[in-house]
């Protein structure tokens, strides 16, 4: 079976880019004034997640080369609730393959889930700090503020989640989620996150903004009598930047998911998914029938949460996910439909020619396709020709050369999308 060709289109998004990053964190962290009232020599707990946050490295350590600077003796722990499988060993190892190493960040890295009890909310929601990080001299949170892919709301993805589901550990991850279910994640996110403003310990935090080009953007200091108002502001920044496709689908095509790319496997805001599985839940994305899910990332190491969302997989991504952490994830984050197993087929071909018919156009040629290499990375993208009027009236898309057919291989694959733009 012929389907229609594709072009190949970049999606110009604004260029925001911080150029010197450590400069920029210095400046920032150096006017917040953090660390005033701390005794000389204080034990500083940095907290990082688990998210393929841009320069994260890079990030990490200015934020590290400013508390020694300041003559204070900082480690980083990972502030992360049932990522890594929920073990020490686990979350000690995302980190790892983000290149948050004690040989490349210039301190310890200090990997535990052993955590201390703060209390609990007006709701009865009892809340708890990594014990490493409750017995040092304070805690500061390095993290991206960005959208949730569970919720809307004014607070979602940030410092205060990582105050509330990343510090409580398993522990917390799992009872908050639980809460969530009921009350609402935000209301949980804030309620919890006060808890822990309350014990005195958090200094404070940096939060990362990103721009559509996956870039970072813009590095805020965030002072604790200020972060509850000041994420609300940021969120809203970080919105009004973000990436999306251009227009409905009848099928889009995603190259892989992983915990790298959203806490879901890919961005619900994006592919307008519900992690429930409801069918186009986001007013703010556009329409999409079908979803074809080809692989895994490998820095997802095994973790394939989000599989749920796809309507079609290859048989290569089932027999790519490790399905202990899978499981430990989903159920803590309440999630068991993200991670149902779809219709799935032995070869590309085979799963684009079962499913268009599914999508309500009675001609293959009609049915219009979009591919991305995932919900991160959308500057760059193909989509079949019969869009070609759209992508021309759109001022920020660009048609990078002729179209061209879906070049599968003697097995019926397709090369990753990124890998055959490079080529073209």
């Amino acid at each position: 079976m012929a389907f229609a060709r594709l072009l190949n289109v970049r999606q110009n998004f604004p260029d925001r880019r911080v150029r010197d990053i450590p400069t920029a964190i210095s400046q920032e962290l150096a006017s917040a004034g953090f660390g005033a009232n701390l005794r000389p020599g204080a034990r500083i707990a940095i907290g990082v997640g688990s998210r393929g946050i841009a320069n994260l490295p890079s990030i990490v350590r200015s934020v590290v080369e400013f508390w020694k600077s300041r003559g204070f003796d900082p480690f980083i722990f990972p502030a992360m609730g049932s990522h890594g499988a929920a073990t020490a060993e686990g979350q000690a190892d995302v980190l790892a393959h983000f290149g948050i190493r004690e040989s490349a960040m210039g301190c310890p890295v200090i990997s535990a889930l052993d955590v201390v009890p703060l209390g609990a909310t007006a709701d009865g929601i009892e809340t708890f700090m990594d014990e490493k990080a409750h017995s040092s001299g304070g805690v500061f949170l390095v993290n991206r503020v960005k959208w949730h892919t569970d919720f809307a709301g004014k607070i979602e993805s940030g410092l205060f989640k990582m105050m509330a589901i990343g510090l409580g550990k398993f522990a917390g991850a799992q009872r908050y989620h639980n809460y969530g279910y009921r009350l609402g994640l935000e209301h949980v996110i804030r309620t919890v996150g006060r808890q822990m403003l309350k014990s005195g310990k958090i200094l404070g935090g940096l939060a990362i903004l990103e721009d559509a080009n996956h870039h970072t953007a813009q590095l805020t200091a965030v002072r604790v009598e200020e972060m509850e108002r000041k994420e609300e502001e940021l969120l809203a920044l970080a919105k009004s930047w973000m990436g999306r496709i251009p227009f409905p689908l009848n099928l889009l095509i995603v190259d892989e998911i992983g915990k790298n790319f959203s806490g879901a496997g890919m961005d619900t805001k994006v592919v307008n998914r519900g992690v429930n599985g409801e069918y186009n839940p986001w007013d703010t994305a556009p329409k999409i029938d079908r979803i074809f899910l080809r692989g895994l990332s490998e820095h997802s190491y095994g973790n394939g949460v989000g599989l749920g969302m796809a309507d079609v997989i290859n048989d290569r991504l089932l027999a790519t996910i490790d399905w202990n952490p899978t499981r430990i994830n989903s159920l803590t984050a309440s999630t068991p439909a993200a991670i149902r197993t779809p219709v799935h087929y032995p070869s590309d071909r085979e799963c684009l020619e079962k499913f268009w018919p599914t999508a309500g156009v009675q001609r293959q040629e009609d049915v219009t396709i979009g591919w991305i290499a995932n919900s991160l990375e959308l500057g760059v993208l193909r989509l079949t020709e019969n869009l070609r009027p759209q992508v021309q009236a759109n001022p920020k898309l660009e048609i990078v050369g002729g179209a061209e057919p879906f070049d599968f291989d003697s097995s019926g694959n397709l090369a990753p999308l990124l890998a055959a733009t490079a080529a073209h």
